[in-house]
């Protein structure tokens, strides 16, 4: 039987408690996390460790018994993996360098996404492996485009104007690009 409470309401079955899981909560306001994340170099680092981002999924469900484990990982990721310059700077939030001409925008052969990837599969590998059966693995991926925003304006938070105004400039450019990280994200989603 499926002792997974949160599948088990997904799939429309009455459960004898409401499954709880939150976003981001894996994150700073556990003393856990904060040590588990100063044993990286960076963000980065952190996301493409797997014994760190395993342990950093795994904390909010031993702390607060959540029904869903969130993957540790990050929206752009992708964008890393595409060869972007993706960092995360203290206090400002993630930045990628914009795409300032259509070039900037190359398609990438999915292997090597794939590839750079890898250390993701391997984390998600290794919380299956620690869950126990009553709770459920939760991956994601950001939407292609918001994706796409970032790598265009080099950061999120923003009225899109820029990506617009790019799209309009450059449709053909914007769909290759769209496309590509609508095939990306469906590879990564599958991995999880």
């Amino acid at each position: 039987m499926n002792d997974r409470r949160l599948l088990r309401v997904l799939q429309g079955e009455r459960v004898d408690t409401v499954p709880v899981w939150m976003m981001r909560q894996a994150g700073r306001h556990l003393p856990e996390y904060r040590e588990t994340r100063a044993k990286a170099r960076d963000f980065l680092d952190f996301c493409y460790t797997p014994a760190l981002a395993a342990e950093a999924t795994l904390q909010p469900v031993r702390r607060y018994g959540m029904d869903g484990a969130i993957l540790f990982a990050d929206i752009l990721l992708i964008l890393d993996a595409m060869g972007r310059n993706v960092r995360f700077l203290e206090g400002e939030g993630p930045r990628v360098d914009p795409a300032t001409k259509a070039s900037d925008l190359s398609k990438v052969p999915m292997e090597k996404i794939l590839a750079h990837l890898a250390p993701v599969g391997e984390t998600v590998e290794r919380v299956r492996a620690s869950l126990d059966n009553s709770t459920t693995l939760i991956g994601f991926a950001g939407s292609p485009w918001t994706v796409g925003v970032y790598a265009i304006e080099g950061r999120g938070g923003t009225d899109k104007a820029d990506s617009r105004l790019f799209g309009y400039q450059h449709p053909e450019d914007l769909d290759g690009m769209l496309d590509q990280l609508v095939e990306a994200s469906a590879h990564y989603l599958k991995m999880q």
